[in-house]
């Protein structure tokens, strides 16, 4: 199956409510699992970049499993942000996740540097994938401790609707939809290989991890 992009933006009041009230228990906690299986002996602490927040489950679920992290969490959305902000608060984590509203095009940040840099399912939003890729490198320090977790494109339209089915077949519609849309704007982990290639990333690995999910990861 081809390519079929998808809007960079995820800006609707309704669809960014509906991501922020969603079920992503198994596979945010996965996010986290699967970074202490990768780093299984590092100390993560200081300031993290968190690229595509979205409203921030992965954000708070890092900060509660690294205590001694703040996070610096960008996103192009404001009204994800703006839920973000709501749990934020409520979690009592607003101090710790410092929301920025950014495109990467023009990323803004509080500082230069990160050690740790980390990112959920923002590569298949990206018409311009090299611009994900170019950030990290900019804005990572030595040794920066990289880690990304995004859909991978199923081999046809089938699948990727039998894969909504079974993920999904209690969510609201419009998660369905954005689901099945996402899917196939997804890179499969050959693309993604050979977008690391040409941007002299070649450190870091491409893992498949469940019928669905890839991870992105290790050091600079």
């Amino acid at each position: 199956m081809q390519r079929v992009p998808e809007p960079e933006l995820m800006d609707q009041p309704e669809q960014a409510h509906a991501y922020a009230t969603a079920d992503f228990e198994t596979a945010h906690q996965g996010f986290i699992d699967h970074f202490k299986q990768a780093f299984p002996e590092a100390y993560i602490s200081g300031e993290v970049l968190d690229l595509g927040c979205g409203p921030c489950d992965i954000s708070r679920r890092f900060a509660l499993a690294f205590p001694d992290t703040i996070l610096h969490a960008v996103d192009g959305a404001p009204a994800m942000l703006a839920e973000a902000s709501r749990l934020n608060s409520k979690h009592g984590l607003a101090e710790r996740i410092v929301l920025i509203e950014s495109l990467l095009s023009d990323l803004q940040l509080p500082q230069a540097h990160y050690h740790t840099l980390i990112s959920n399912s923002l590569l298949h939003h990206l018409h311009k994938p090299h611009q994900l890729w170019q950030n990290l490198r900019q804005h990572a320090q030595p040794e920066a401790k990289v880690f990304i977790v995004d859909l991978m494109r199923p081999a046809d339209t089938n699948q990727a609707h039998a894969l909504v089915e079974q993920y999904a077949v209690n969510e609201p519609e419009v998660l369905r939809e954005d689901f099945y849309h996402s899917l196939c704007a997804a890179f499969t982990p050959d693309e993604v290989q050979q977008q690391l290639d040409e941007q002299g990333l070649s450190k870091l690995h491409v893992q498949v991890i469940s019928d669905r999910h890839m991870i992105i990861f290790g050091s600079l």
